[in-house]
């Protein structure tokens, strides 16, 4: 084996896989149920409605994923957009994985699998994305992703509490990630 063989090998292991049983997937309208469903479920996103995500698996596909188990289900999803104004940043909208697949992974694979494919298709070089500093499960999904992808990791607050109408709601931190290394 080459040296480039071997760095590739190593490359390859670094980044999870998919779980076993499960493949990755770009969204059809049909999961934009099933995906309304993990959000609602999953009691940490701020949950948009059913209409949204249906227009989202519609018109944000190519910069979505899904997770389908053996039976052709969506288990989890990321959404996702490119910066009109930043065309080679991705703008990952909501993450979430159904908990009868939760601790396996696989929110990690859906972000690396995304990314890669927007990276190769679209040419994304950045990432980001806004979490509540209460959300535990986020911050770290997104500070393995950038430590996975030797990618600094620039935080500010993008939209304080003070600007959402129904009260209540926690600042919104802009995690800034990139460049992704090649």
């Amino acid at each position: 084996m080459t040296a480039a063989q071997a760095d590739l090998v190593r490359a390859r292991s670094e980044f999870p896989e998919m779980p076993e049983g499960l493949t990755l997937d770009t969204p059809r309208v049909e999961d934009g149920a099933a995906i309304w469903r993990i959000a609602r479920d999953s009691k940490a996103l701020d949950l948009n409605s059913s209409y949204s995500y249906l227009l989202w698996c519609r018109d944000f596909a190519a910069t979505s994923a899904v997770a389908r188990g053996a039976d052709g289900e969506p288990t989890g999803f990321v959404t996702g957009y490119v910066r009109p104004d930043r065309p080679h940043t991705l703008v990952v909208w909501q993450v979430a994985v159904d908990h009868a697949h939760r601790g396996r992974g696989l929110a990690a694979a859906l972000l690396d699998g995304l990314v890669a494919r927007v990276s190769r298709e679209l040419g994304v070089r950045g990432v980001e994305t806004t979490v509540t500093p209460d959300n535990t499960a986020s911050n770290r999904l997104f500070a393995s992703f950038a430590e996975r992808h030797g990618a600094p990791v620039e935080r500010e607050v993008l939209f304080d509490d003070g600007l959402f109408p129904d009260g209540g709601h926690a600042p919104e931190v802009l995690h800034r990630i990139g460049p992704l290394a090649a």
